[in-house]
């Protein structure tokens, strides 16, 4: 069932455009052809079509070199890197040759489907590639798009979307990778009565995208491209084309697809008798992955074109407490590392240690997401020791098991131990602030250790200066205090506890004090 208003055909909206022109600025303003369909595109130079020279990636690399890179990011998954690598060097290699030969059409694209629970590195593995080889790289959820015409997406905006990631460079964006996530969301149920419109719709509407057609940039539902091609229309005559083909990008989707095991365990029938016995305990539902068909993958609601169009099966593991003790010790993106920056910035060290990391990884293991829960853990971790320390004297910070158990508990310790050092050093401070000011007026000022500890609580308060803070104490004192000793000859002032209290109290009755005693 359709949703929300009638949205209008191009021919439509062209009228409607050519009626507001028409009264704005008369009959001196015609619009061009202005539909959005590949083959009515070419308004330019009708029945050609210009070649651009092909774009060099300066693509060198072997499957080792990428697994290797790989490697030093993502913990574990070896196999799924082999075949990741394996496939992009067949494709991007592909690209390359074509670039010399011309078109190749031998070639069956690589395109590939990824299966595997949340967090185990799937979108990661193809950003650190795509970063890799220098191409455009887009990434989507599936459940958000519809057929067309429909409320939701239109999956041709993912091609859109590339030439925005390469600024504008449509060359470059046709070599681009584009990474569909929850791809399991729109298998279409084998019970669904009527039109799917969200599951088999945006199934059918990836196939000629996967395989290669052409779209155009410009949509009728976007007003600044048509009114762009109108003026170009009026200016020129004619209107450029402006299409982007997606023979050369690489479409990968991916998702957890839960129950395909069992689809899988079910066809192996008997030869999962002997599977299970492999295995010390019963496989896990991943552990099927690697056997997948095009057939499970039609029983479990994707069109047999659409599988057809994603030839390679990557199978990713569930991570472990080890492997996450992994990611946090030794990966080059390691969540650690934005952490030690952070507290960096404040002059502040932060020292991970073995314990303090494990402790880490068990509690994220526990919230079963993978690698996602290490960020939730370290930011309930850390996040008050962010914002205490940097007021505080500390300058180094060591992640035990004990502060990831009780981090409120241990940076209560901290602050206090904290505090006693900070203390004690203001206290000296004072006392030399004391020595400076008896010098400079001549009057002997003696501060008891009660009340510079008084004085450095009133600091650490109000977060003022030692200076600022006893300025303001002893504001009217160099007065008072002369006064007193040019009358009564007086040198020398004990500065008590009560002193600090109530200092213009004190200063009062000192002064009346001199008055009766004359």
């Amino acid at each position: 069932m359709r949703c929300g208003p009638k949205w209008p055909n191009p021919d439509e909206l062209r009228k409607d455009m050519e009626e507001f022109f028409s009264r704005k600025y008369g009959d001196s303003v015609k619009l061009g052809v202005l539909s959005t369909e590949p083959d009515q595109a070419r308004t330019a130079d009708e029945g050609t079509e210009t070649k651009n020279a092909p774009l060099d990636l300066q693509f060198d690399y072997l499957p080792r070199d990428i697994k290797k890179y790989l490697d030093r990011f993502v913990v574990k998954q070896d196999a799924a890197k082999k075949v990741l690598a394996t496939a992009i060097c067949d494709h991007y290699n592909h690209i390359k040759r074509c670039s010399v030969k011309g078109p190749c059409r031998e070639y069956a694209k690589q395109n590939i489907i990824m299966l595997g629970p949340t967090g185990v590195g799937k979108t990661y593995l193809v950003r650190t590639i795509a970063d890799l080889i220098g191409v455009p790289f887009v990434k989507a959820d599936a459940t958000k798009f519809s057929e067309t015409g429909y409320v939701g997406g239109d999956v041709e905006d993912l091609v859109r979307e590339l030439v925005h990631k390469a600024d504008g460079d449509v060359r470059l964006a046709e070599y681009g990778i584009i990474y569909l996530d929850e791809i399991d969301k729109i298998a279409t149920p084998t019970n669904i009565l009527g039109r799917d419109v969200s599951g088999g719709g945006v199934q059918r509407g990836l196939l000629k995208l996967m395989e290669e057609t052409e779209v155009s940039l410009r949509t009728p539902f976007d007003l600044t491209s048509q009114l762009q091609a109108a003026m170009e229309f009026q200016s020129k005559g004619k209107v450029s084309r402006s299409v982007i083909n997606t023979r050369h990008i690489l479409f990968i989707v991916s998702g957890a697809f839960n129950g395909l095991a069992d689809i899988i365990r079910k066809r192996m029938g008997a030869k999962a008798i002997g599977f299970n016995s492999a295995y010390r305990s019963a496989p896990r539902d991943e552990d099927f992955f690697q056997y997948a068909k095009s057939n499970d993958f039609i029983e479990y609601g994707f069109e047999s074109e659409f599988v057809g169009r994603l030839p390679v099966v990557v199978s990713c593991h569930e991570l472990n407490v080890d492997d996450l003790f992994t990611i946090l010790k030794n990966s080059e993106g390691s969540i650690v590392r934005q952490y030690i920056n952070a507290f960096d910035a404040y002059g502040i060290e932060l020292v991970p240690t073995d314990p303090g990391l494990l402790t880490i990884a068990q509690k994220a293991y526990e919230d079963r997401t993978g690698a996602r829960s290490l960020v939730g853990v370290c930011e309930r971790t850390f996040r008050e020791f962010k914002y205490n320390l940097p007021h505080s004297s500390i300058k180094r910070l060591e992640v035990t098991a004990e502060l990831v158990e009780n981090p409120q508990e241990v940076l209560k310790g901290i602050l206090k131990e904290s505090e006693a050092g900070q203390l004690s050093e203001m206290e000296t401070t004072f006392v030399m602030i004391a020595d400076e000011w008896s010098k400079r007026n001549g009057i002997q000022i003696r501060l008891q250790p009660e009340a510079a500890r008084l004085l450095s609580q009133k600091a650490l308060e109000s977060g003022n200066e030692a200076e600022e803070v006893f300025a303001e104490t002893f504001k009217d004192y160099e007065h008072g205090l002369n006064l007193i000793r040019r009358t009564q000859g007086i040198q020398q002032f004990e500065i008590t506890p009560d002193v600090i209290r109530d200092p213009r109290a004190t200063l009062d009755q000192w002064i009346r004090a001199y008055y009766i005693s004359r």
